[in-house]
């Protein structure tokens, strides 16, 4: 059960999304993008989060 709750892959990913490709490994159009709209669906996601604590706790 516990194994279910471990996050610890979920914060790499955040990571990985937004370090700087390695030159080295084979980079295509397509992988580009969806690492692109990743980025911008997680900013999006924080952003959103912050606002509704924000909002949550000034009523």
């Amino acid at each position: 059960m516990k194994k279910y709750f471990q996050l610890g892959d979920v914060f790499y990913y955040f990571v990985r999304v937004f370090k700087k490709p390695n030159p080295n490994d084979p980079t295509s159009f397509n992988l580009r993008m969806m690492h692109g709209i990743n980025r911008i669906s997680i900013i999006m996601f924080l952003f959103c989060l912050i606002v509704m604590i924000f909002r949550a706790f000034t009523r």
